[in-house]
């Protein structure tokens, strides 16, 4: 079974309100962006794999696109030395994913608990949220409400909101 088969037979065994989408893949946030469906109400992220230097301690970072990301200021806001990109065998070896695919339901994948999910509070925001269900050849959308009171619960990593 795909990732993609794995996350989207999880959503809906959890029995989770979701749309889901088809399309080509998705490579960047403007590919995402120009997607038929991103509405004016719809919340699409940039997820970021982010590690400390000796690769110990590891974040899920959850922004939206528009915002600047800087490496200092979100390792002081979540109270952690100088943070960077983790590299692709760390996505790969801990959560089975291909760079341009990552997404909180991949931690789903992440049995050890190895990750820290961290969550910008611009992210919540009125209407709905969509992520790409670890491939980025499909979206899936939830309800903002949904997501935070379902999904993220059903994730089973205690999020930080920065």
């Amino acid at each position: 079974m795909s990732t993609k088969e794995a996350i989207m037979a999880r959503i809906r065994e959890l029995g989770i309100p979701h749309e889901y989408h088809e399309h080509a893949a998705a490579h960047t946030m403007a590919d995402c962006l120009a997607l038929p469906y991103a509405a004016p109400d719809v919340t699409f992220c940039k997820n970021l794999l982010l590690c400390n230097t000796p690769k110990t301690v590891f974040y899920l970072y959850v922004t939206v696109p528009e915002k600047p990301f800087r490496t200092g200021d979100v390792s002081k806001r979540l109270g952690s030395s100088r943070l960077s990109f983790a590299p692709a065998e760390c996505l790969h070896g801990m959560l089975r994913l291909e760079p341009g695919s990552l997404s909180p339901l991949g931690l789903w994948f992440d049995t050890e608990q190895r990750i820290r999910l961290a969550f910008d509070r611009d992210v919540m925001q009125e209407g709905r949220i969509a992520f790409h269900p670890c491939d980025n050849t499909a979206t899936v959308r939830f309800d903002q409400h949904v997501f935070f009171e379902q999904v993220v619960p059903a994730l089973a990593h205690e999020p930080i909101f920065i």
